[in-house]
């Protein structure tokens, strides 16, 4: 048995045992809602993610970390007829400790923050205003809700862009026209951000844009969701670009959710390509994959779910990888309250693969 793996079954029984424990909580209540009058409402919530987490390293030792993934703040509400606002905390990976790891949403260490600050406002459903701090990115899962995922978190590849482009975890300032048309099939989202400055601040803006059809459910929500748990019908495609200066992205991707036999099918495919060019240069030219794939059975509540993703950088095998990953969650309340377990691997083109092995207990309320 591998130096540190002994332990870790252990830690790993003894944590099963108390999370598993908490996840037979009560039912979700009310929302928690402040009505001023029938334009100005603000509503409070919460999203926590404990984690327990066991890394291998090169040398076949593991990290070992028991620490909240996620801890954040909410707030949303109207300001006035049409006129949303959403705002968010967070203080990612509280309590992890051992080697710095570029984590998949841009966050490398534990501090407080504001992760968005967004105000919409909706001239018509076929147009509608959003500026602030917004999440920016162009493919599906790149947009996704947190408290929504299929898996214990994003796909590896999938925000690559943010560091490059100072993003706050795949977040920038600037502003962004949405809109829905063809009875809600049709999406489009255009935005204009501040993206990567220099000294003077004198560079050319940084612009996205996507769009998305919907063939079956409209999806109309500003965070695209994981799965709905058998709730929705939705077979969605999309396809997306990112660029400033010479940077470029593209992505495309396909989107599936819907119940079926004693339960319900989610699962989604991404493309994303890179090219940070010479203004980006720490953002190397390379096409990433993104899959995940779960099943949610009704009556048990249980859902497993596979992931893959795949890196392949251009003109080289440095930094080219694969990850999977293998899991089961509980979704005791759905969203609100569910335990997840998976094991991965990452296989690197050049050097060892390595063991992955995580435990997540979320609690959101929203």
């Amino acid at each position: 048995m591998k130096r540190g793996f002994g332990s870790m079954v252990q830690r790993t029984s003894v944590v099963a045992a108390l999370l598993g424990g908490l996840a037979f909580a009560g039912p979700a209540r009310a929302q928690a809602v402040i009505k001023v009058n029938d334009d100005v409402k603000f509503q409070f919530g919460v999203l926590f993610q404990g984690q327990a987490d066991w890394s291998q390293n090169a040398d076949e030792s593991y990290t070992q970390n028991l620490f909240l993934r996620r801890a954040r703040v909410l707030i949303g509400g109207s300001l006035g007829k049409n006129i949303t606002f959403f705002f968010e905390t967070d203080s990612p990976n509280m309590g992890k400790a051992g080697p710095t790891k570029n984590l998949s949403n841009g966050a490398t260490s534990t501090n407080f923050f504001v992760q968005d600050a967004t105000i919409s406002w909706k001239f018509a459903n076929e147009f509608i205003l959003d500026g602030g701090l917004v999440l920016t990115g162009i493919a599906h899962n790149s947009l996704q809700s947190a408290a929504s995922l299929i898996p214990v978190d994003y796909g590896a590849y999938s925000f690559l862009f943010s560091g490059p482009e100072q993003n706050v975890v795949g977040r920038d300032t600037g502003f962004q026209a949405r809109g829905y048309l063809a009875s809600n099939k049709l999406e489009y989202r255009v935005g204009v951000w501040q993206g990567n400055r220099d000294a003077q601040s004198r560079q050319a803006f940084r612009s996205t844009a996507r769009v998305q059809y919907n063939f079956l459910d409209a999806d109309t929500g500003f965070y695209y969701t994981g799965t709905s748990l058998g709730k929705k019908k939705i077979f969605a495609i999309g396809a997306g670009c990112d660029n400033q200066k010479d940077y470029k992205s593209y992505a495309v991707d396909a989107y599936y959710d819907h119940p079926l036999g004693p339960g319900a099918l989610s699962g989604q495919l991404d493309w994303i390509r890179y090219d940070g060019g010479d203004f980006l240069k720490s953002l190397a030219k390379q096409d990433v994959i993104y899959g995940e794939v779960a099943y949610y059975i009704s009556a048990a509540k249980v859902m497993p779910f596979f992931t893959y993703g795949n890196k392949n950088v251009a003109d080289t095998t440095i930094g080219d990888e694969s990850r999977w990953q293998l899991g089961l969650g509980y979704m005791a309340i759905g969203h609100n309250l569910n335990l997840k377990a998976a094991y991965g691997r990452i296989e690197p083109k050049n050097g060892k693969s390595l063991n992955q092995f995580t435990i997540q207990l979320q609690a959101f309320y929203f």
